[in-house]
């Protein structure tokens, strides 16, 4: 059966429910069985609706498991020269597990979206500090009018470096999950899985100096108590954007070439771990990546840690220190020259 051709109606079409049956219990199941954040529910959600409303605008079909395969792949070439290609992969990866789900589930006889492929996508990393530009970012002080901010943001900026979490992960933190005896933090990462993360002395002054001061912010607001460690100026949790737009701020104050987000300083962390020779499986349970190849990815070697070892391993480079050979003679030339008496 041919499906119909687009709606051509000048009519409003008929918009899609909030959610379809089918993506209900999809949500259900990336929320109870899968465990993924709530940011990544949200992004796949609002994917799959923006699917949803596409396919209603353009074939009236007004619900995503009714959708066909070549409708699929017609709203698909539709995301070319709007989006960028990773945006374009999320949104076809989140349509692809939908079905994936009910195919599975028996929702679905066969599976339209089998064989879409998402676009190529550039391997770039985020941006990362060298150890003096950390350095330089980890000893500048902010003149902020309330000092108990330049507490709570010197104390994130070393906890995000020392500890390589999340941002997601830091403005989670709650008062329990820091044993600052122990310099360790219990953080709640991707799936909700739990992982502890170790941080240094310098993070446990800063931490120290928040502490110290973040009892008065929330009795300036007079708001009631809470367990969020980062509070913001209003007395409750921290965002993450604010985090961000922290980050951005304090880079350019400190002079620093090139601004860096939260993810820039957690490179960095991994970065700096194994420029330093840590074992790259130590640093994926710290980064708390579930593949290696993730790691393997998400890092990289300093070209200084690469030219060091070429020239500690590579025989070539280990005679380079050696003293030249001296000139030919006139003999040995006229040998090795063609027709001479190494030729064959």
């Amino acid at each position: 059966m041919r499906d119909s051709p687009p709606n051509l109606d000048p009519s409003p079409p008929p918009d899609p429910p909030e959610d379809s049956p089918a993506v209900a219990r999809w949500h259900e199941h990336l929320k109870w069985e899968r465990n993924v954040s709530p940011h990544t529910l949200r992004a796949y959600l609002n994917d799959i609706r923006d699917c949803e409303l596409w396919l209603a605008e353009t074939y009236a079909v007004t619900s995503i498991d009714a959708a066909s395969r070549t409708q699929l792949r017609s709203w698909a070439a539709s995301l070319h020269g709007h989006l960028a290609a990773a945006s374009m992969a999320r949104k076809i990866a989140a349509v692809r597990q939908l079905f994936l789900f009910l195919r599975r589930h028996g929702h679905l006889a066969v599976d339209p979206a089998q064989g879409m492929r998402t676009p190529k996508q550039d391997q770039t990393l985020p941006r990362f500090l060298s150890v003096d530009e950390m350095l330089l970012l980890l000893r500048h002080v902010t003149a902020e009018a309330d000092p108990a901010l330049e507490a709570r943001n010197s104390a994130m900026v070393e906890l995000l470096y020392s500890a390589g979490v999340r941002v997601a992960e830091l403005v989670s933190l709650d008062l329990q999950q820091l044993e600052l005896d122990e310099r360790v933090a219990r953080v709640t990462g991707k799936g909700r899985k739990q992982r502890i993360v170790p941080f240094g002395d310098h993070a446990v002054t800063a931490l120290n100096g928040w502490l110290a001061v973040r009892d008065t912010v929330l009795a300036k607001r007079g708001v009631k108590p809470t367990d969020a460690l980062f509070l913001n100026w209003r007395g409750t949790r921290l965002s993450t954007r604010s985090v961000r737009r922290m980050m951005e701020a304090r880079c350019l104050r400190a002079g620093l070439r090139q601004t860096v987000s939260p993810h820039g300083l957690r490179h960095s962390y991994a970065t700096h771990l194994l420029d330093g020779k840590a074992d790259i499986r130590e640093v994926q349970e710290l980064l708390g990546h579930a593949r290696l190849s993730t790691t393997q990815r998400y890092t990289h070697t300093s070209f200084a840690g690469v030219a060091a070892a070429y020239d500690g391993a590579h025989p070539r480079a280990q005679l380079a220190a050696s003293a030249p050979a001296p000139p030919l003679s006139d003999l040995e030339v006229a040998r090795r020259s063609p027709g001479g008496e190494d030729t064959p």
